[in-house]
């Protein structure tokens, strides 16, 4: 039985700004593009949520709940929970992921 994708609030406004800004720079169909190969990335996670890592960033800080997928360059940051996945945040990768991560999580 598949898992449940579910976005917290934080990760929908993620895929909001990842939307708005490419719409702003190159249009709207590289931002549907975008959005869409994110989306679909995310929704392999229904039948195989073990697959990503956890975050070198997070096992510095001895936290090992949370693991992430990679679509180059973004890393969605995810938990298992029971039968749902709840995806956290979505995020450029080329950013200081560990202040980044310890602000978003750890709050």
């Amino acid at each position: 039985m598949p898992y449940q994708i579910l976005f917290a609030d934080d990760a929908e406004r993620d895929l909001e700004d990842l939307y708005l800004f490419p719409v702003r720079r190159d249009g709207v169909q590289t931002a549907e593009r975008i959005l869409s190969e994110i989306e679909e990335a995310c929704r392999g996670l229904q039948d195989f949520p073990d697959r990503g890592n956890v975050p070198k960033e997070l096992v510095g800080l001895g936290i090992t709940e949370y693991r992430e997928l990679h679509h180059k360059p973004w890393r969605m940051i995810y938990r298992v929970v029971e039968k749902d996945v709840i995806i956290y945040c979505i995020m450029d990768g080329r950013r200081d992921m560990r202040s980044f991560l310890e602000r978003r999580l750890l709050r």
